[in-house]
């Protein structure tokens, strides 16, 4: 029999969502209040649906402050999609961008970059097996580039930049993905930020984008519609359908944030889950974390064993025991523990409680 009992689920993404957020979904997904039809059948040119847009964007406004001279977007296709719009918007040709290397997805995203025009490495952690982030001091950012690119927290690899580097007077872009407000955010510090939604945010399917409105006069008129910047802005993301579930649901995530206290609130939450996790890890040392400390990631904490016969049979009994999705990426093995906004402390003090039991049993 399927069960119907959650379980606590580790997985970086589609990831946990908070149960009130379901909660409110569920009750409401036959019939939003007052309007007769589920969030999924009404027009996205409704009043309706325009009010529940708005909404979500305004939270997200007032939860990170964002100035008012950038502009919200909800969009679709991904991070995957904003590797190519990113360069194909804001990378004037002739000019050149600086990437900076330090995992998987920057590694993706550099390679989409370079379809569309010219891409300096300004840095790269590779030789150490991406297990930090780079210095300020091991940069070689072009002070005449089109913009500067980082991935600010490393999903497999398990880091994050824990300050932002110094750009100059260049427009800092980052994806956010997997560690957007986890933290407070200075989004006067970029140009554009941008995040796939399935971490921190909400369901698959919606992008957030976050741009500065001066970068919007570089969105040529000769790029194909749907990969504008500025055709999205303008029709307030809704030049085309959008994912209009994936914005409701996303709209009550932003209210469950700010209903818990804002972004410092939720920083010294996940600062509280992380640490009980990575104290386990340094105890003893059969557990071994693959980030460099000063490097660790709040969001994604990964660690190894001795043999990978031990990190199977960790799988394996985690997840019998109702711990679901610590196998490592499969691009580096070994174990991984996403623990974004919505998981709950009492799911890490069980992987804590269950790390013990492991090691006393087969250390």
């Amino acid at each position: 029999m399927p069960t119907t009992t959650r379980i606590h689920n580790f997985s970086a993404g589609p990831a946990v969502l908070p149960v009130a957020v379901l909660e409110e979904a569920q009750r409401n997904l036959i019939s939003l209040p007052g309007v007769g039809m589920s969030v999924m059948e009404i027009s996205h040119r409704s009043s309706t649906f325009e009010d529940l847009l708005n909404g979500a964007i305004e939270d997200i406004r007032a939860l990170a402050n964002v100035p008012s001279n950038y502009r919200i977007l909800m969009l679709q296709g991904g991070a995957s999609l904003q590797f190519s719009m990113v360069p194909m918007n804001l990378l004037p040709a002739g000019a050149a961008a600086d990437y900076v290397d330090t995992g998987s997805w920057s590694d993706k995203a550099i390679k989409e970059a370079k379809k569309v025009g010219k891409v300096n490495l300004a840095g790269t952690t590779k030789a150490d097996s991406y297990a930090r982030i780079p210095a300020q001091s091991e940069l070689k950012l072009s002070p005449d580039a089109a913009y500067v690119h980082i991935t600010s927290n490393n999903t497999i690899e398990g880091t994050e930049w824990t300050a932002l580097p110094d750009v100059g007077g260049v427009p800092l872009v980052a994806d956010t993905s997997s560690d957007m407000f986890s933290r407070p955010i200075d989004v006067s510090r970029f140009g554009l930020i941008y995040a796939g939604a399935q971490k921190n945010l909400g369901p698959s399917g919606v992008t957030l984008v976050i741009i500065r409105e001066d970068l919007l006069a570089r969105s040529s008129d000769a790029l194909p519609t749907m990969l504008n910047y500025k055709v999205h802005a303008d029709n307030n993301s809704l030049y085309n359908t959008p994912n209009t579930f994936g914005i409701y649901i996303l709209g009550l995530t932003m209210k469950w944030v700010r209903g818990l206290g804002g972004l410092s609130a939720i920083a010294a939450l996940n600062q509280r889950k992380a640490g009980k996790i990575y104290a386990e890890i340094d105890r003893t040392g059969f557990y071994r974390g693959t980030a460099q400390k000063d490097s660790r990631s709040l969001m994604n904490v990964t660690f190894r064993l001795a043999t990978e016969d031990l990190e199977k049979a960790f799988v394996k009994e985690s997840t019998a025991a109702g711990l679901d999705g610590l196998k490592g990426h499969r691009a580096v093995g070994g174990m991984r523990a996403s623990i974004y906004n919505a998981f709950p402390e009492e799911g890490v003090d069980a992987l804590v409680e269950f790390m013990r039991e492991f090691e006393r049993k087969r250390g």
